[in-house]
C-alpha cells in the first residue's frame, strides 16, 4: 500500500496537467462559438455585431506576406531555445533578448499585411490620431477646447478614436511630429517600441516583487505572445507599456532599499496614463496588487503626489477628466456601439481576449487564481488576478463592446504572467500552440488594427 503522502505527490502533478488541458479546452470551445455564432446567425444581427470576423475587428482573408517566413522562423526559434535561455542567460541579456524578440515578432507579424496596410498605414486612417495632428496648431488651445469637440455630428468633432480618449493619447502624435518625427512610419515605430517594452517591465516587475524565477519562465511566452498582432501597431500598445512601467517602477518603490524617486516616477506615469485612455483607471487594481504583494502602502503616497502632478497640469491646461468621461460615454453611444449587441459582446469580448493572450494562458489560469497561491500572496499569482479583475470589470461596464483585443492590451500583458506557473517540461509544447495559433489568426484575418 502507498503512503497517502507517495500518492499525493505522484497524482497531484497529473490533476493539474490535466486542469491545463481543460482550461486551454474551455477557452478554445469560447473562441470557436464566438467564431461560429456569428456564422450561423440571421444576417441581420450578424449585421450589428459591426465585425467581418467577429469577435476580432477584421476581415476574413487568408493571406501570406513578406513576414511570413520571418515570422515562422521567429517562432520556431523561440519555442525551441527561449526556454533554455530564459533559465540560463544573466539578467539583462535576457531582458535585451526577450525585447528583440517580441520586437521582430511583431515586427514580422505586421509584415504578413505588408508594409502600407501592416505597420506605416495603421495608424493614418480617417478615424485615427495621425489625421488630427495637421490641425492642432496650438497645443494650449488643443487642449482647452478639447472636450467641446467629443460630441459628434458636430463640424468640428474630433475623429472616433480622438474623441474616444483623453487628449494625452492625440498630444503624444502631435509631439512626435513637432520633433520630426511625423507620418504613419514614426509612430507605428513608436507604439512598437514602447508597447513591446512591456515584455521587459513584465519581467522587471516581477523580479522587484521577488518572483525572478516566475519572470523567467514567462518571458518566452511574453515574447512571443499573439497580442504582438496589435502591438504592431496600435495606439493602445503604447498605452500598455506605458502602464506596465508604471507598475514596473510601484513593483521596484516597495522593495525596503527603495527611495521614493521610483514611486513618484511610477506616480508619474499613472497619472500619464489616465490621459492616455479612460479605461486605464482600472489599473488601480494592478497598482494594488502590487503593493499587497510588497506587503506595505510606504510608496502609496508618493505615487499619489506625482499622479497628481499630472492631473493638475492637464487640469490647469483646460481639460478636466470627469468632463472628458461623460462626454464619451454619450459619444459612445452616439455611435455602432448602440447597435452593436451586448448579449454576444459579453463573452465574446472575453474570446478576443483569449485570442489575444493564447490557449497557454488560459491553461495556466487555473494554477495562478488557486487559492494556495493567493494565500501565500504570490506575486505573479496577485498580478494576473488583478489582471482578469481589470478584465472582467471592462466587459461588465458594458463600454467595451468589441475590439477588445487591442483595448484591454495593458491588461492583457499581466494576464499573460499568468504561463509563469506552466511546468517546465510542457513549456515548449505551449509555446508552441502559442506560436501555431498567432500565425493562424494572423493569416487568417486582415485585422483593422
Amino acid at each position: 500500500m502507498h503512503d497517502v503522502s507517495e500518492v499525493a505527490t505522484t497524482t497531484t502533478p497529473r490533476v493539474r496537467s490535466r486542469g491545463d488541458l481543460v482550461g486551454a479546452g474551455i477557452a478554445a470551445a469560447l473562441v470557436l462559438a464566438a467564431f461560429v455564432v456569428p456564422r450561423i446567425a440571421s444576417e441581420q444581427w450578424r449585421s450589428r455585431l459591426f465585425a467581418g470576423a467577429a469577435p476580432i475587428f477584421g476581415v476574413f482573408l487568408p493571406h501570406v506576406g513578406w513576414g511570413t517566413v520571418p515570422a515562422i522562423l521567429i517562432a520556431t526559434l523561440v519555442v525551441l531555445q527561449g526556454p533554455t535561455l530564459a533559465r540560463r542567460l544573466s539578467w539583462r541579456p535576457l531582458l535585451a533578448a526577450s525585447w528583440g524578440a517580441a520586437l521582430a515578432w511583431a515586427f514580422a507579424l505586421a509584415m504578413v499585411d505588408g508594409w502600407q496596410r501592416g505597420f506605416a498605414g495603421r495608424l493614418t486612417d480617417s478615424n485615427e490620431y495621425l489625421h488630427e495632428v495637421g490641425g492642432v496648431t496650438d497645443i494650449g488651445a488643443m487642449l482647452r477646447d478639447f472636450s467641446g469637440r467629443i460630441l459628434d455630428f458636430e463640424p468640428d468633432s474630433w475623429t472616433t478614436h480622438v474623441s474616444g480618449h483623453p487628449p494625452g493619447a492625440l498630444l503624444f502624435f502631435v509631439l512626435l511630429d513637432r520633433v520630426g518625427l511625423g507620418g504613419g512610419a514614426w509612430a507605428g515605430t513608436a507604439c512598437l517600441l514602447i508597447g513591446t517594452s512591456a515584455v521587459v517591465a513584465v519581467a522587471v516587475a516581477l523580479r522587484a516583487l521577488g518572483a525572478e524565477d516566475r519572470a523567467r519562465a514567462a518571458l518566452p511566452f511574453l515574447a512571443l505572445a499573439p497580442a504582438a498582432i496589435w502591438i504592431a501597431v496600435s495606439a493602445d500598445a503604447m498605452f500598455a507599456g506605458v502602464t506596465a512601467w508604471a507598475i514596473a517602477l510601484l513593483a521596484i518603490a516597495v522593495r525596503p532599499t527603495a527611495n521614493h524617486l521610483a514611486a513618484v516616477a511610477a506616480g508619474l506615469l499613472f497619472g500619464i496614463s489616465l490621459y492616455l485612455s479612460y479605461g486605464l483607471v482600472l489599473m488601480a487594481i494592478p497598482a494594488l496588487a502590487v503593493l499587497i504583494a510588497g506587503r506595505t502602502i510606504r510608496p502609496l503616497l508618493p505615487a499619489l503626489a506625482g499622479a497628481l502632478v499630472v492631473v493638475a497640469a492637464f487640469t490647469i491646461a483646460g481639460f478636466w477628466w470627469l468632463d472628458g468621461y461623460h462626454l464619451v460615454v454619450q459619444r459612445y453611444y452616439q455611435g455602432i456601439a448602440s447597435d452593436r449587441t451586448y448579449v454576444y459582446w459579453w463573452w465574446g469580448n472575453l474570446a478576443a481576449t483569449v485570442c489575444a493572450v493564447g490557449l497557454a494562458t488560459a491553461a495556466a489560469l487555473h494554477r495562478a487564481l488557486s487559492p494556495r497561491m493567493l494565500r501565500a500572496l504570490d506575486p505573479t499569482a496577485l498580478l494576473v488576478t488583478a489582471a482578469l479583475c481589470a478584465i472582467l470589470a471592462a466587459d461588465l461596464s458594458g463600454l467595451s463592446k468589441a475590439e477588445t483585443e487591442r483595448i484591454w492590451l495593458p491588461f492583457d500583458m499581466w494576464l499573460l504572467a499568468a504561463t509563469a506557473f506552466l511546468p517546465r517540461s510542457t513549456a515548449r509544447g505551449w509555446l508552441a500552440v502559442q506560436g501555431i495559433g498567432t500565425l493562424v489568426l494572423a493569416h487568417s484575418i486582415l485585422t483593422n488594427w
